[in-house]
C-alpha cells in the first residue's frame, strides 16, 4: 500500500524509486503523487524567493583601494512546467536544483548561493575604479548579476535582482574624492553665480528697458482703447437707454393693457361671483324656507291636528261621560226614588203595625217604649258631664240632698217634653209603683 501526497505551487515534490527496482524520478510542482511504502522516497523542496545580503569587506579595487561593499539579491530555484500525464513534472534545471539542493534545508541553500555572489562581487570589485564603483552603482549590479547568472543558473538558481545597498571605507577615499570633488563643485558654482548674476543684471536691465518700452506702449494702446471704448460706451449707452425708454414706455403700455384685461376677467369674476352669492342666498332662503317647514309649521300643523284631534276626543269623551252620568244619575234617582218609595211604604206598614200594636197594647207598650229610650236620653244627657272633670257641689250637706231631689224631680217634665209620654201617669198604672 500507499500515500498520496500534494503539494502547492511554492513547493516542488520529489518521488523517487518505486516497486520492482525502479530507479525513475519525478518532480512534481503543484499536484500530487502516489508512493508506496518502504519502496519509495518522497522529498519536499522550497521554491519561495529566497532574500540574500552579500557582503565583501575590504576588498581592494583597481587602484589598491579598500572598499566594503553591501548588496540585495533575491534569488529562487528555477523550474518549466510540463504537463506528465495528469501531473506537473519539472525539466532538467528543476531536476538539477533537486540534485544540488535536495535534502538541505533554506538556510544552507541561501549560504551556497550567498557565497557564489561574493565571490563573484570581489572578483569584479578587483577590476574597478572607486569611482566606477561610487558613481554607478546600477551598472556595477548589472555586471555582477551578468557574470554571477551562468554559474547559480548551471545549480538551478535564478537571480531575481541584484541592487548595490551601500559602498564605504575606512582609509577616507571616498570623503577626500568628495571634499576634491566639492571643492571643484563649489569653485565651479561659485564663477557660474557670478556669471550668473553679471548676465542677470545685464538681461535685467535690458528686460527693465524693455518692459519700460512695453509700458509706455502698452499705456498710450490702453488710453487710446479707454477712448474708443468710452465713445463707443456712450453710443451704446445712447442706444441702450433709447431701447430701454421705448422697452419701458412699451412694458407699461402692455402692462396697462394687461392690468385692464384683468381688471375686466376681476369684473367678470367678481359678477359671476354675485351671480352665484345670489344663487346661494336663494338656495339658502329655500332651504330656510324647508327647513321652517320641516322644523316649525308642520310640526306646527302636527301639533295643532293632534291638539284638535285632542280636543274632539275629550269632547266626545265629555259629552259621552255626560250622558253616561246624566243616565246614571237618571238610573240612581229612579232608583232612589223606587227604594224611598219601598223605604216608605215599609215605615208606614211599619208604622202602621206599631199603631195597631200600640192601640192592642195600649198604655204597657208606650211604657216600654219609653223605658227603652231612657238609656239613650241618659247617654245624651249625660254626655256633656262625661266631658267634665269633676263637678262641685255648692252648699251644705241638706243642700246637696235637696239639689238632687230637685234634679230627679225635674225628669219626668223633661220626658213629657221630649217623648209626650207622662212618666207619672205611666209609673202610677203599674202596680206597686208610687209617683
Amino acid at each position: 500500500m500507499g500515500n498520496i501526497h500534494t503539494t502547492g505551487p511554492n513547493e516542488a515534490l520529489i518521488v523517487s524509486g518505486g516497486c520492482c527496482g525502479s530507479t525513475k524520478k519525478r518532480t512534481i510542482v503543484g499536484g500530487w503523487a502516489w508512493a508506496w511504502w518502504l519502496v519509495t522516497d518522497v522529498q519536499r523542496l522550497s521554491l519561495n524567493v529566497m532574500t540574500l545580503d552579500p557582503l565583501c569587506e575590504n576588498v581592494e579595487t583597481a587602484q589598491g583601494v579598500p572598499l566594503t561593499v553591501t548588496g540585495v539579491a533575491q534569488c529562487k530555484i528555477m523550474k518549466m512546467m510540463n504537463v506528465y500525464y495528469f501531473h506537473h513534472q519539472a525539466d532538467e534545471l528543476l531536476g538539477t536544483a533537486s540534485e544540488q539542493f535536495l535534502g538541505k534545508s533554506v538556510k544552507e541553500i541561501k549560504q551556497t548561493i550567498l557565497q557564489t555572489l561574493e565571490g563573484h562581487l570581489r572578483a569584479i570589485l578587483g577590476t574597478l575604479t572607486v569611482e566606477e564603483v561610487y558613481k554607478d552603482r546600477d551598472q556595477f549590479a548589472a555586471l555582477v548579476r551578468e557574470v554571477a547568472a551562468p554559474d547559480v543558473g548551471r545549480m538551478g538558481i535564478e537571480i531575481l535582482s541584484f541592487t548595490i545597498k551601500d559602498v564605504y571605507d575606512d582609509v577616507q577615499y571616498l570623503a577626500s574624492l568628495g571634499k576634491a570633488q566639492t571643492a571643484v563643485v563649489k569653485r565651479d558654482a561659485d564663477a557660474g553665480v557670478a556669471e550668473a548674476n553679471r548676465d542677470a543684471g545685464i538681461r535685467e536691465a535690458e528686460c527693465e528697458k524693455s518692459a519700460m518700452d512695453v509700458k509706455y506702449s502698452t499705456d498710450t494702446k490702453i488710453e487710446d482703447n479707454t477712448r474708443m471704448y468710452k465713445l463707443q460706451k456712450a453710443n451704446f449707452d445712447q442706444e441702450i437707454n433709447t431701447a430701454k425708454a421705448e422697452s419701458q414706455l412699451a412694458y407699461e403700455l402692455q402692462a396697462a393693457k394687461i392690468r385692464q384685461r384683468i381688471r375686466n376677467e376681476e369684473i367678470q369674476i367678481e359678477v359671476v361671483e354675485r351671480r352665484k352669492q345670489i344663487e346661494i342666498e336663494s338656495q339658502e332662503v329655500q332651504r330656510k324656507d324647508r327647513e321652517l317647514i320641516g322644523t316649525v309649521k308642520l310640526p306646527a300643523e302636527a301639533e295643532s291636528y293632534r291638539v284638535q284631534t285632542i280636543a274632539q276626543g275629550k269632547q266626545c269623551q265629555t259629552i259621552e261621560g255626560a250622558r253616561a252620568e246624566a243616565e246614571r244619575i237618571r238610573k240612581i234617582g229612579s232608583a232612589e226614588a223606587h227604594a224611598i218609595e219601598l223605604v216608605g211604604k215599609a215605615e208606614a206598614e211599619r208604622m202602621r203595625m206599631k199603631a195597631n200594636v200600640y192601640k192592642q197594647y195600649g198604655d204597657a207598650a208606650i211604657m216600654n217604649i219609653v223605658l227603652e229610650s231612657l238609656p239613650k236620653i241618659a247617654a245624651e244627657v249625660a254626655a256633656p258631664l262625661a266631658k267634665t272633670d269633676e263637678i262641685v257641689l255648692i252648699g251644705g250637706n241638706d243642700n246637696v240632698t235637696n239639689d238632687v231631689t230637685r234634679l230627679v224631680a225635674q225628669l219626668p217634665p223633661s220626658i213629657n217634653a221630649l217623648t209626650g209620654v207622662d212618666l207619672s201617669k205611666v209609673l202610677a198604672k203599674i202596680p206597686g209603683a208610687k209617683a
